[in-house]
């Protein structure tokens, strides 16, 4: 028994351990458990213009290549036009001047609603206070005051179409109606050079078919190199919790079959451009002929996949003051003079499902993050789907997921169980050992080791149970924070968001009582303090549990009520009756 409290003191520190770095994480120290990946390469002077290069200010052109300048008034200021293009899913704002997708909004997801304090949503609940709901959609690309997301296209490697050009939106249907898809064409031609963009919107689908084509209408041989970038800024979101961690991050990524996904910082790409290139504390994949960039966030992600298998780099730069890109550059080959080539990209943006990830490209569905625990989260989350296409609410989910591993876990239990009485019945002869050898632990331990070999005793039999529980529980925990599947998932009455905490803190209670009831169950520890300390656990657990996602609480509360009912089959059905008194 003493092992099993020594074990149950573990799960409390780890869980305050777990607290104490969300802590850390929500006030933007470093995860204690969750470090990046790798971080980026410097800036290097000598290598060749990159993608985040031509980010930088550069002379606007004319759709026909001619110069346009805002300081000379014989020339026309640039003007350029917001095309936006509506789904069933999405809409999205397309600035004619460079051809950059300004703003994205998800129909289909609202933001969170954001709490000045944890207990506004119980003052909510009993009507204490007004209830205020939070109707905007979710939105990622993003050219307003605060943040700036974008996502950008163009030829370097010569005087050629980039975001920075005009470009002369062809008509056509802007709105999805009865039609499966819609699509936005976009021309720009400088020194012969034309670029047409085909952005591709189809029913349902957060992913955009993006076709560059490159004309060659002019006397020469060109060689240019198509690049896909997204540009972000660094400023550090708000919201969140102490205990939940931050509400949501922003964080660069890049994936190749050779290197794998590699999260990165931007924070990290603005300190790597003040230290040398090719520093090994700096680095990520550098070139591949397959793999993609991203963006990711708490629940979506936006990622440039290109579709034609070939030789790419990756770069990262800060591109301003507060504003980093990364990116993706695909070399097109020699074009000769009348010759045209194309390039096919997806530019997806939009939730971390999964199933739609795995669709889209190898290794995206690795941005949602499962912590260090992934290995056990993944297959769970995947089991929890499986149910979920049965039942169909997640809430009964994590219920019967409960219940299911419970049943599993069942013979270890009862063999725990039986253990557990056999340490009840011998425990007067353990108190008389423990007196009798106070004064010398060797030969306390060595007659201990007698008693429960002379007895048939596991010391560790009780223990098991809890043990498998615990990656479990921790898994359970980052299967709860990263999936968007659960984001406004409701259970039952007034649980409407299983990844929230209860704002009525009813599930914490009947945890604390649960908890209690099985502290009773089992037998008193020897001393008064440890005593103490155990019926203290019950009520700090559930404090804790406060702050918990409510689909957590539930799994433990339903984890307790039937350790509580299988206790009892375990003590009166196959603990033999010698092993009772």
């Amino acid at each position: 028994m003493d092992i099993k409290r020594t074990v149950l003191w573990v799960i409390f520190s780890m869980s305050l351990l777990l607290l104490w770095d969300n802590w850390m994480r929500h006030n933007g120290k470093s995860s204690m458990f969750f470090p990046s990946a790798t971080t980026q390469q410097s800036k290097n002077t000598n290598a060749p213009a990159s993608a985040s290069a031509v980010a930088a200010p550069t002379p606007a052109v004319s759709a026909n290549g001619a110069p346009v300048s805002a300081n000379n008034p014989a020339v026309a200021p640039v003007k350029s036009e917001i095309i936006t293009i509506t789904t069933d899913v999405m809409k999205a704002d397309i600035d004619t001047l460079g051809g950059e997708v300004r703003r994205l909004e998800l129909l289909k997801y609202k933001e969170d609603a954001k709490h000045e304090h944890f207990y506004t949503p119980f003052l909510e609940a009993v009507g204490l206070k007004e209830k205020t709901e939070n109707h905007k959609n979710v939105v990622l690309f993003d050219a307003g005051e605060k943040r700036i997301y974008l996502a950008q296209t163009g030829l370097i490697n010569g005087a050629f179409p980039n975001h920075k050009s005009v470009f002369v939106a062809k008509p056509g249907k802007r709105t999805l109606d009865a039609d499966s898809s819609v699509q936005l064409v976009l021309e720009s031609e400088q020194n012969g050079v034309k670029l047409t963009k085909t952005f591709t919107f189809k029913k349902g689908d957060y992913a955009v078919g993006v076709q560059h084509t490159v004309s060659n209408n002019s006397t020469a041989a060109i060689t240019p190199s198509l690049y896909l970038q997204l540009i972000h800024d660094g400023t550090k979101p708000e919201g969140g919790s102490m205990f939940t961690g931050p509400s949501e991050f922003y964080a660069p990524a890049i994936y190749t079959d050779a290197e794998k996904f590699q999260k990165l910082d931007f924070e990290k790409i603005h300190k790597a451009e003040k230290e040398l290139a090719g520093s090994s504390n700096n680095s990520h994949a550098k070139s591949a002929d397959n793999g993609w960039v991203a963006v990711i966030q708490h629940f979506f992600v936006s990622a440039f996949v290109p579709q034609d298998k070939g030789a790419r780099e990756f770069r990262t730069e800060q591109v301003k003051e507060n504003v980093f890109s990364v990116s993706t550059v695909l070399p097109l080959g020699s074009i000769a003079p009348g010759a045209s080539k194309s390039s096919d990209a997806v530019l997806y943006s939009g939730p971390q499902s999964t199933a739609t990830l795995e669709k889209i490209a190898p290794g995206l569905e690795l941005v949602k993050d499962y912590g260090i625990l992934a290995i056990i989260a993944k297959p769970l989350f995947g089991l929890m789907e499986l149910i979920h296409g049965l039942i169909g609410n997640w809430g009964w989910t994590i219920v019967a997921f409960t219940i299911a591993i419970k049943l599993a876990l069942f013979p270890l239990s009862a063999a725990g169980y039986r253990s557990m009485a056999k340490m009840k019945v011998v425990t007067p002869k353990m108190q008389a050992v423990r007196e009798r050898y106070k004064n010398d632990p060797q030969k306390m331990n060595q007659a201990m080791m007698e008693l429960y070999k002379t007895e048939k005793i596991n010391p560790l039999g009780g223990c098991f149970p809890i043990l498998i529980q615990m990656p479990i529980f921790l898994a359970l925990y980052w299967v709860l924070q990263a999936s968007v599947e659960m984001r406004g998932a409701p259970w039952m009455g007034w649980i409407t968001d299983l990844t929230a905490p209860d704002p009525l803190f009813i599930l914490p209670v009947i945890y604390a009582i649960s908890m209690y009831i099985t502290t009773k169950l089992n037998p008193a520890p020897a001393d008064p303090m440890q005593a103490k300390m155990m019926m203290f656990m019950p009520l700090a657990f559930s404090v804790m549990f406060f702050f918990f996602p409510s689909g957590l609480v539930l799994y433990w509360v339903v984890n307790n009520i039937l350790s509580i009912g299988q206790q009892w089959v375990i003590n009166n059905k196959l603990i033999p009756p010698e092993h009772k008194a």
